[in-house]
């Protein structure tokens, strides 16, 4: 049982799976959105959210909001708030930390750079500072990927409405992160809605990763308008950077849990394989929307997905999920950061989109095959 002070000096409490990282009950409207972690070389933890607004009023709320563990993730301090930054990427490179994403929902593309673990950011107010792309923008805390000596991450242009264009955008691992000039954008992909037999409605929030041919590919989340689940879009990338080629004939691959639900991959070179932690529609539960389980799904070759085991789940999927998780290695562990739709004894979560906490989870010993045993968090 979790105990938190809430703003107005009252304790409460809520049986919330793994530990509250923050907490923003509904009745602000104040949703919590993006979450990202990140280790440090000391071992301490960051971690990071957004806020979002009701439909109707999604840009209500534009800042990020920075936290800190130095115990493995027990407990957590707030430490900065940047005002003007959304659906970011935390990642460490070069002894620097960084975090990258949009100005504001639909904003222009930008990266900071912090040299003090996070507690200050600096501002990304011309192409020398970290303002990349000007215009209108979308992604999630998605992955940044070493390779070729670049960094590597996916985003997309929104011309208008949610007409998502897939792009990948890359730079030289020793450049100048927040100057343009050292970045490369490849050619953008718009969707098409005569895809999949016209059953597909968007491509959203691409995965950058290293195929085992050593290509570099960006993988989508797909939404479509029928019970499909387990579907993604798999874009191929030139080497260069500079060229984006999707093939709708066989650009669609299978990854369960791939529809309408941001998911992140990572490569674990330990075991060989590509990892995932996904909003799985288990075949008793077929409605595709539902985020109130989280699946932990391996492969080989991103084609071809296990379930190792469910991870996190609730029976009710109207005001509870586990979504948008971001994760990282930990050794033989995984932790990860969820945006979390959950009990708290002031109502609850408006829904299960609409979520009122990050959450922080350790898998341990995650490489173990589970089949489904489910010591969640053991």
């Amino acid at each position: 049982m979790f105990s938190t002070q809430h703003s107005d000096g009252q304790s409460y409490n809520a049986d919330v799976p793994g530990v509250v990282v923050n907490h923003s009950p509904a009745s602000t409207e104040k949703f919590i959105g993006s979450p990202s972690i990140v280790i440090l070389p000391d071992g301490s933890y960051v971690a990071s959210h957004d806020f979002f607004g009701p439909r109707g009023a999604r840009d209500r709320w534009n800042q990020t909001l920075v936290f800190g563990s130095t115990d493995q993730g027990l407990t957590w301090r707030h430490f900065a708030t940047i005002d003007h930054q959304f659906w970011s990427t935390l990642f460490y490179h070069q002894g620097a930390l960084y975090m990258i994403g949009t100005y504001g929902q639909m904003g222009s593309t930008c990266i900071r750079k912090s040299v003090d673990g996070g507690s200050t950011w600096t501002e990304p107010v011309d192409g020398e500072t970290g303002l990349l792309l000007e215009g209108r923008y979308h992604c999630a805390p998605v992955p940044v990927v070493r390779h070729n000596g670049r960094l590597w991450r996916a985003m997309e242009y929104v011309p208008k409405d949610r007409d998502f264009e897939a792009f990948m955008m890359s730079v030289p691992e020793d450049a100048d992160l927040l100057n343009v000039d050292n970045w490369v954008f490849s050619n953008s992909i718009p969707f098409n809605g005569k895809w999949y037999n016209g059953e597909m409605k968007d491509w959203l929030e691409g995965n950058a990763l290293v195929t085992p041919d050593g290509e570099m590919v960006n993988i989508l989340r797909c939404g479509f308008y029928d019970d499909t689940d387990n579907i993604s879009a798999m874009v191929h990338i030139s080497e260069d950077g500079r060229t984006a080629n999707f093939n709708p004939e066989s650009g669609f691959i299978s990854l369960p849990g791939g529809k309408g639900k941001k998911f992140t991959i990572r490569y674990d070179p330990v075991s060989g394989k590509y990892w995932s932690l996904v909003n799985w529609v288990q075949p008793k539960d077929k409605t595709v929307g539902k985020r109130n389980t989280a699946s932990l799904i391996s492969s080989l070759d991103l084609f071809s997905w296990t379930i190792e085991r469910i991870v996190l789940h609730h029976p009710d999927p109207y005001h509870h999920g586990f979504q948008y998780i971001d994760w990282v290695f930990d050794g033989k562990d995984i932790i990860a950061v969820s945006r979390t739709a959950y009990d708290d004894g002031l109502g609850g979560a408006a829904t299960n989109h609409d979520s009122n906490y990050m959450t922080f989870h350790r898998i341990k010993n995650f490489r173990r095959n589970f089949n489904f045993d489910p010591p969640w968090n053991e």
